[in-house]
Protein backbone atom coordinates (compact mmCIF):
# COMPACT_ATOMS: atom_id res chain seq x y z
CA UNK A 1 0.00 0.00 0.00
CA UNK A 2 1.55 3.46 -0.83
CA UNK A 3 1.20 6.47 0.94
CA UNK A 4 0.33 9.37 -1.48
CA UNK A 5 1.80 13.06 -0.30
CA UNK A 6 -0.82 15.58 0.45
CA UNK A 7 -1.12 17.98 -2.09
CA UNK A 8 -0.45 20.81 0.14
CA UNK A 9 2.79 19.01 1.01
CA UNK A 10 3.49 18.03 -2.61
CA UNK A 11 3.46 22.02 -2.79
CA UNK A 12 6.02 22.60 -0.38
CA UNK A 13 8.71 20.28 -1.85
CA UNK A 14 8.53 21.85 -5.11
CA UNK A 15 8.65 24.71 -4.10
CA UNK A 16 12.24 23.82 -1.99
CA UNK A 17 13.44 22.03 -4.93
CA UNK A 18 12.63 24.99 -6.95
CA UNK A 19 14.87 27.32 -4.33
CA UNK A 20 17.42 24.87 -4.25
CA UNK A 21 17.67 25.06 -7.86
CA UNK A 22 18.54 28.25 -8.03
CA UNK A 23 22.11 28.49 -6.75
CA UNK A 24 22.48 24.83 -7.95
CA UNK A 25 22.22 26.17 -11.48
CA UNK A 26 24.22 28.93 -10.65
CA UNK A 27 27.06 27.10 -9.36
CA UNK A 28 26.80 24.66 -12.36
CA UNK A 29 26.81 27.39 -15.16
CA UNK A 30 28.99 30.40 -13.40
CA UNK A 31 31.44 27.69 -11.74
CA UNK A 32 31.54 24.35 -12.88
CA UNK A 33 31.48 24.58 -16.52
CA UNK A 34 34.01 27.72 -16.40
CA UNK A 35 36.41 25.02 -13.99
CA UNK A 36 35.53 22.42 -16.58
CA UNK A 37 36.89 24.66 -19.85
CA UNK A 38 39.46 25.87 -18.03
CA UNK A 39 40.88 22.67 -17.32
CA UNK A 40 40.32 21.37 -21.39
CA UNK A 41 41.89 25.01 -22.57
CA UNK A 42 45.28 24.38 -20.37
CA UNK A 43 45.82 21.38 -22.38
CA UNK A 44 45.60 23.69 -25.67
CA UNK A 45 46.71 26.71 -27.98
CA UNK A 46 43.68 29.34 -28.38
CA UNK A 47 44.26 32.66 -29.78
CA UNK A 48 40.47 33.12 -28.90
CA UNK A 49 40.24 33.43 -32.58
CA UNK A 50 41.00 30.38 -34.52
CA UNK A 51 40.09 27.20 -33.31
CA UNK A 52 41.86 25.74 -30.42
CA UNK A 53 44.71 23.29 -30.97
CA UNK A 54 45.32 19.87 -28.76
CA UNK A 55 49.15 20.15 -27.17
CA UNK A 56 48.65 17.84 -24.22
CA UNK A 57 50.78 18.91 -21.04
CA UNK A 58 52.86 21.43 -23.49
CA UNK A 59 51.76 24.30 -21.55
CA UNK A 60 52.55 22.82 -18.17
CA UNK A 61 55.83 22.02 -19.77
CA UNK A 62 56.84 25.82 -20.77
CA UNK A 63 55.29 26.90 -17.65
CA UNK A 64 57.77 25.45 -15.37
CA UNK A 65 60.79 26.61 -17.67
CA UNK A 66 59.37 30.17 -17.83
CA UNK A 67 61.18 32.90 -15.87
CA UNK A 68 58.56 35.22 -15.32
CA UNK A 69 56.35 32.52 -13.54
CA UNK A 70 59.18 32.38 -10.95
CA UNK A 71 59.34 36.12 -10.64
CA UNK A 72 55.79 36.57 -10.64
CA UNK A 73 55.31 33.44 -7.61
CA UNK A 74 58.11 35.07 -5.70
CA UNK A 75 56.70 38.68 -5.86
CA UNK A 76 53.11 36.96 -4.20
CA UNK A 77 54.92 35.38 -1.92
CA UNK A 78 56.91 38.56 -0.95
CA UNK A 79 53.43 40.66 -0.54
CA UNK A 80 52.57 37.83 2.26
CA UNK A 81 54.48 39.63 4.25
CA UNK A 82 51.95 42.32 5.14
CA UNK A 83 49.52 39.43 6.87
CA UNK A 84 51.33 39.48 9.86
CA UNK A 85 52.08 43.06 9.97
CA UNK A 86 48.05 44.01 9.16
CA UNK A 87 47.56 41.58 11.78
CA UNK A 88 49.41 43.35 14.45
CA UNK A 89 48.32 46.54 13.52
CA UNK A 90 44.84 45.45 13.50
CA UNK A 91 44.72 44.06 17.12
CA UNK A 92 46.25 46.92 18.41
CA UNK A 93 43.84 49.05 16.72
CA UNK A 94 41.00 46.99 17.89
CA UNK A 95 42.62 47.06 21.38
CA UNK A 96 42.28 51.00 21.28
CA UNK A 97 38.62 50.76 19.47
CA UNK A 98 37.57 48.29 22.35
CA UNK A 99 37.54 51.11 24.85
CA UNK A 100 34.23 52.49 26.27
CA UNK A 101 34.59 56.61 25.64
CA UNK A 102 32.33 58.88 23.86
CA UNK A 103 32.13 58.95 20.01
CA UNK A 104 34.29 55.55 19.81
CA UNK A 105 31.90 54.38 17.25
CA UNK A 106 33.03 57.38 15.00
CA UNK A 107 36.15 56.48 14.73
CA UNK A 108 35.68 52.65 14.22
CA UNK A 109 33.39 53.66 11.41
CA UNK A 110 36.45 55.97 9.78
CA UNK A 111 38.49 53.03 10.33
CA UNK A 112 36.21 50.73 8.08
CA UNK A 113 36.05 53.06 5.66
CA UNK A 114 38.89 52.32 3.27
CA UNK A 115 37.73 48.50 3.72
CA UNK A 116 34.47 49.88 1.89
CA UNK A 117 36.25 51.74 -0.83
CA UNK A 118 36.51 50.72 -4.53
CA UNK A 119 39.85 49.14 -4.79
CA UNK A 120 40.28 50.99 -8.38
CA UNK A 121 39.77 54.12 -6.60
CA UNK A 122 41.88 53.58 -3.47
CA UNK A 123 45.38 52.79 -6.29
CA UNK A 124 44.82 55.64 -8.40
CA UNK A 125 44.76 57.81 -4.64
CA UNK A 126 47.57 55.51 -3.46
CA UNK A 127 49.56 56.27 -7.30
CA UNK A 128 49.45 60.10 -6.69
CA UNK A 129 50.34 59.71 -2.07
CA UNK A 130 53.53 57.54 -3.70
CA UNK A 131 54.33 60.01 -7.18
CA UNK A 132 57.81 60.55 -6.41
CA UNK A 133 58.08 64.15 -7.55
CA UNK A 134 54.88 65.70 -6.37
CA UNK A 135 53.85 62.76 -4.12
CA UNK A 136 52.52 63.62 -0.41
CA UNK A 137 54.70 61.15 1.19
CA UNK A 138 57.61 62.45 -0.11
CA UNK A 139 57.03 66.16 0.40
CA UNK A 140 55.86 64.22 4.57
CA UNK A 141 59.60 63.02 4.32
CA UNK A 142 61.26 66.42 3.13
CA UNK A 143 59.48 68.66 5.26
CA UNK A 144 59.06 66.83 8.54
CA UNK A 145 63.11 65.50 8.15
CA UNK A 146 64.53 66.87 4.87
CA UNK A 147 64.82 63.27 3.21
CA UNK A 148 64.47 63.29 -0.55
CA UNK A 149 61.95 60.02 -0.76
CA UNK A 150 62.91 57.26 -3.22
CA UNK A 151 60.96 56.54 -6.65
CA UNK A 152 57.98 54.04 -4.59
CA UNK A 153 56.79 53.27 -7.98
CA UNK A 154 59.52 53.14 -9.96
CA UNK A 155 62.17 51.73 -8.79
CA UNK A 156 62.21 47.45 -8.13
CA UNK A 157 63.27 48.00 -4.77
CA UNK A 158 60.25 50.08 -3.46
CA UNK A 159 57.21 49.29 -5.32
CA UNK A 160 56.63 45.88 -3.40
CA UNK A 161 57.07 47.79 -0.62
CA UNK A 162 54.93 49.93 -1.59
CA UNK A 163 52.04 47.93 -2.36
CA UNK A 164 52.04 46.50 0.90
CA UNK A 165 51.47 49.70 2.76
CA UNK A 166 48.66 50.21 0.84
CA UNK A 167 47.01 46.85 1.37
CA UNK A 168 48.07 47.35 4.92
CA UNK A 169 46.09 50.71 4.94
CA UNK A 170 43.02 49.09 3.15
CA UNK A 171 42.72 46.18 5.35
CA UNK A 172 43.40 47.23 8.60
CA UNK A 173 40.09 48.35 9.14
CA UNK A 174 37.88 44.99 8.51
CA UNK A 175 40.42 42.69 10.10
CA UNK A 176 40.26 45.54 13.11
CA UNK A 177 36.18 44.81 13.02
CA UNK A 178 36.86 41.06 13.55
CA UNK A 179 39.42 41.68 16.35
CA UNK A 180 36.96 44.00 18.26
CA UNK A 181 34.23 41.15 17.86
CA UNK A 182 36.78 38.83 19.10
CA UNK A 183 37.83 40.90 22.66
CA UNK A 184 34.18 41.26 23.09
CA UNK A 185 33.13 38.02 23.33
CA UNK A 186 35.66 37.13 26.16
CA UNK A 187 34.43 36.80 29.34
CA UNK A 188 35.63 38.95 31.60
CA UNK A 189 35.58 36.87 34.61
CA UNK A 190 39.06 35.48 32.88
CA UNK A 191 40.63 38.99 33.09
CA UNK A 192 39.01 39.11 36.91
CA UNK A 193 40.72 35.26 38.08
CA UNK A 194 43.85 36.74 36.52
CA UNK A 195 44.49 39.83 38.38
CA UNK A 196 43.48 37.71 41.74
CA UNK A 197 46.44 35.80 40.86
CA UNK A 198 48.47 39.20 40.12
CA UNK A 199 49.01 39.20 36.54
CA UNK A 200 49.68 42.14 34.83
CA UNK A 201 48.52 43.63 31.65
CA UNK A 202 51.37 42.21 29.49
CA UNK A 203 50.56 38.83 31.03
CA UNK A 204 47.07 39.30 30.68
CA UNK A 205 47.20 39.67 27.34
CA UNK A 206 49.84 37.02 26.66
CA UNK A 207 47.77 33.75 28.28
CA UNK A 208 44.34 35.03 27.84
CA UNK A 209 43.36 37.88 25.31
CA UNK A 210 46.00 36.39 22.27
CA UNK A 211 45.11 32.77 22.61
CA UNK A 212 41.30 33.67 23.11
CA UNK A 213 41.68 35.11 19.66
CA UNK A 214 43.02 32.05 17.87
CA UNK A 215 40.03 31.55 15.76
CA UNK A 216 40.33 34.83 14.21
CA UNK A 217 43.93 34.38 13.86
CA UNK A 218 43.18 31.64 11.73
CA UNK A 219 40.60 33.21 9.75
CA UNK A 220 42.89 36.01 8.72
CA UNK A 221 45.43 33.96 7.89
CA UNK A 222 43.74 31.68 5.45
CA UNK A 223 42.04 34.17 3.55
CA UNK A 224 44.71 36.95 3.63
CA UNK A 225 46.64 34.16 1.74
CA UNK A 226 44.08 33.80 -0.59
CA UNK A 227 43.62 37.64 -0.98
CA UNK A 228 46.97 37.93 -1.66
CA UNK A 229 47.49 35.30 -4.02
CA UNK A 230 44.45 36.35 -6.20
CA UNK A 231 46.06 40.40 -6.06
CA UNK A 232 45.10 42.06 -9.45
CA UNK A 233 43.46 45.44 -9.36
CA UNK A 234 46.29 47.28 -7.33
CA UNK A 235 48.71 45.68 -9.94
CA UNK A 236 47.27 46.72 -12.71
CA UNK A 237 46.47 50.60 -11.89
CA UNK A 238 49.88 51.16 -9.86
CA UNK A 239 52.35 49.17 -12.07
CA UNK A 240 52.51 49.25 -15.32
CA UNK A 241 53.77 46.18 -17.32
CA UNK A 242 54.43 44.44 -13.95
CA UNK A 243 56.38 47.14 -12.60
CA UNK A 244 59.99 48.18 -13.36
CA UNK A 245 62.35 44.67 -13.79
CA UNK A 246 59.07 42.85 -13.75
CA UNK A 247 58.91 43.14 -10.03
CA UNK A 248 55.82 44.06 -8.80
CA UNK A 249 53.72 41.33 -10.92
CA UNK A 250 51.71 39.04 -8.80
CA UNK A 251 50.67 35.26 -10.75
CA UNK A 252 47.09 36.87 -11.55
CA UNK A 253 48.68 39.86 -13.37
CA UNK A 254 50.76 37.79 -15.63
CA UNK A 255 47.99 34.98 -16.12
CA UNK A 256 45.99 38.17 -16.98
CA UNK A 257 48.91 39.40 -19.52
CA UNK A 258 48.96 36.19 -21.15
CA UNK A 259 44.87 35.93 -21.88
CA UNK A 260 43.94 39.19 -22.72
CA UNK A 261 47.22 40.97 -23.59
CA UNK A 262 49.41 37.56 -25.59
CA UNK A 263 46.13 36.04 -26.29
CA UNK A 264 47.38 32.99 -25.29
CA UNK A 265 44.39 31.25 -23.26
CA UNK A 266 45.55 27.60 -23.51
CA UNK A 267 49.18 28.94 -21.19
CA UNK A 268 47.50 31.11 -19.02
CA UNK A 269 44.56 28.73 -18.09
CA UNK A 270 47.34 26.34 -17.31
CA UNK A 271 48.87 28.84 -14.85
CA UNK A 272 45.25 29.45 -13.40
CA UNK A 273 45.50 25.71 -12.65
CA UNK A 274 48.75 25.89 -10.87
CA UNK A 275 47.84 28.80 -9.23
CA UNK A 276 44.59 26.81 -7.59
CA UNK A 277 46.56 24.27 -6.82
CA UNK A 278 49.32 26.13 -5.05
CA UNK A 279 46.15 28.02 -3.20
CA UNK A 280 44.43 24.63 -2.35
CA UNK A 281 47.85 23.37 -0.98
CA UNK A 282 48.79 26.06 1.48
CA UNK A 283 44.87 26.55 2.60
CA UNK A 284 45.15 22.83 3.52
CA UNK A 285 48.41 22.76 5.33
CA UNK A 286 47.26 25.60 7.41
CA UNK A 287 43.83 23.97 8.47
CA UNK A 288 46.28 20.75 8.60
CA UNK A 289 48.69 23.14 11.52
CA UNK A 290 45.54 24.62 13.20
CA UNK A 291 45.25 21.99 15.04
CA UNK A 292 48.03 22.53 17.18
CA UNK A 293 47.59 26.12 18.00
CA UNK A 294 43.83 27.13 17.48
CA UNK A 295 42.59 27.34 21.52
CA UNK A 296 39.09 26.31 21.98
CA UNK A 297 37.26 28.29 25.10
Amino acid sequence: MTNKIPGFRRKEILWAYGFVAVPVLGFLIFGLAPLVASAVLSLTQWDMVSSPKFVGLANYVDLFKDEKVYKSLFNTVFMLIGIPLGMLLSLLLAILMNQKIKGISVFRTIYYIPVISPIIAVSLLWQWILNQDYGLLNQMLWNGFHINGPNWLGDPRWIKPSLILMGLWGGIGGNMVLYLAGLQSISRSYYEAAEVDGANGFQKFTKITFPLLSNIHFYIVVMGVIGTFQAFSQIYVMAADGGPEFSAATVVFYIYQHAFEYFNMGYASSLAWVLGIIIFILTLLQFRLSKRWIYND
